[in-house]
């Protein structure tokens, strides 16, 4: 892997949560790849276990965020980036319409086989004090 790969991965996954249904994870992912949400959590195993994280996960494609990475180190078939996040939520309560931001920074150690494909993804997620958040374990 080189620098250039993970980052046309990075933005290929990117394109992926902003699509409807699962599918172009095969296009990410390899069939028994490892999805880690959080150090210490279990991991999801497999793309189908990976998929229904995927969709209990994001609110849905059409999410408004804004999502920026920057490449740490690249060692052989892995690599490190720093990615932020930034989302836009909306709620409805009875008679308004209210927007949250929600920011995450993420360090992502992410493994690919010579085809481009991930088969070891492991997220270390962090957000600003007073904002909730939890990382989704697997099985």
């Amino acid at each position: 892997m080189d620098r250039a790969q993970l980052t046309d991965w990075i933005a290929a996954y990117e394109q992926a949560w902003r699509t409807p249904g699962t599918d172009v994870l095969a296009e990410l992912f390899t069939e028994d790849a490892s999805y880690s949400t959080a150090p210490y959590e279990n991991p999801h195993r497999g793309l189908e276990a990976i998929a229904e994280m995927w969709e209990e996960e994001r609110f849905g494609p059409d999410e408004v965020f804004e999502m920026n990475s920057e490449i740490l180190a690249v060692e052989g078939d892995t690599g490190v980036a720093r990615v932020t996040v930034d989302y836009e939520e909306a709620t409805q309560t009875e008679r308004r319409l209210h927007r949250q931001q929600k920011e995450y920074l993420d360090l992502w150690v992410v493994r690919l086989n010579h085809s481009g494909l991930c088969s070891h993804f492991e997220e270390w997620p962090f957000w600003p004090p007073g904002q909730e958040g939890a990382p989704a374990a697997g099985a």
